[in-house]
């Protein structure tokens, strides 16, 4: 990855972040699947096609909507329909033990989880990024419900972690990186013009990583030691939902950037962070991690590929 200029490798987390791996393994499964649905319907164009309209061609040899749809679908449609399914699944096991998710839980989730991994959501947006969180909140509340969890358990673990309940500002940022100031001039002209930040950031970034995520880099704030210094700077520097003049890098590259969104950051109270620190405990008590396909046949959940 470059993200200005070649990416450190990854620290390893402190002791006291471990406990949020398996709700983020979780997490991370399924963005992956919806970044490719995304991608797929940006790639769609709008309108109802005929299944054999060329979409492309190779020395005149076409290559027809329905094969390109067909070789998508084998590629990752048993995938996007699991998730489809699991999202299903998991609002039906809400309804089943009566469980509720506030948009306060979700707040809290997304500072959190951006606090300790500032990519966690790369690809999505804000909406998307919350009906994940919903979705492994009930996931959560589900497996650890009827787990029992002591007070002294829940102070003990928010004094050791005080530093992961003490979230700093972070900013939702994406980049386009060029290699001269005049294509980042000329990018910015258009950007200004009404062009899609995301469609240019895949078509002009020659930063690959970023790019397929249409400049998507997530979360970022003075402590974020994989991007250069400058982009975090601009960044903190922008309003929300603006952009930023050329930025010159380290590398003689210029990065163009845009903030989507801006988290402030908090000093959480344990009774704030007492029922997300108490489900974390009780999921590590978990003898493995569960996904959503374990409440299949509770919920008759039938699809396609059923042999």
């Amino acid at each position: 990855m470059r993200y200005g200029h070649n990416r450190k490798s990854e620290p390893t987390l402190p002791q006291q972040r471990r406990l949020k791996t398996k709700p983020l393994l979780i997490i991370i499964g399924i963005l992956f699947v919806c970044n490719l649905l995304w991608f797929i319907a940006w790639l769609i164009p709008s309108g109802s096609k005929k299944s054999n309209e060329e979409v492309a061609s190779v020395n005149d040899n076409a290559i027809t909507r329905e094969e390109w749809m067909a070789a998508m679908e084998g590629e990752i449609g048993r995938e996007t329909l699991r998730e489809l399914i699991n999202d299903k699944v998991m609002e039906e096991a809400a309804k089943e033990y009566g469980i509720v998710v506030s948009e306060k839980e979700i707040d809290l989730e997304l500072a959190l989880i951006h606090a300790s991994d500032n990519q966690a959501y790369t690809g999505l947006d804000t909406d998307k990024e919350r009906e994940k969180i919903r979705s492994n909140l009930i996931l959560t509340k589900v497996l650890t419900k009827d787990i029992v969890i002591e007070d002294k358990a829940i102070q003990e673990n928010y004094e050791q972690n005080a530093a992961l309940y003490n979230t700093k500002d972070a900013n939702r940022t994406s980049i386009i990186i060029v290699k001269t100031i005049d294509e980042a001039n000329q990018t910015l002209r258009e950007l200004k013009e009404g062009s899609s930040f995301s469609v240019l950031a895949k078509e002009r970034s020659i930063d690959m990583a970023s790019a397929n995520l249409g400049g998507d880099i997530g979360y970022i704030n003075e402590s974020t030691d994989f991007v250069d210094a400058s982009i975090v700077q601009a960044a903190s520097k922008l309003m929300e939902d603006t952009i930023s003049e050329p930025v010159a890098l380290k590398d003689g590259t210029y990065a163009v950037i845009y903030v989507s969104d801006k988290l402030k950051g908090r000093n959480f109270k344990l009774k704030e962070v007492k029922e997300h620190i108490k489900r974390e405990l009780a999921l590590a008590q978990l003898p493995q991690t569960v996904s959503p396909e374990t409440f299949w046949k509770d919920f008759d959940a039938k699809w396609f590929y059923d042999e």
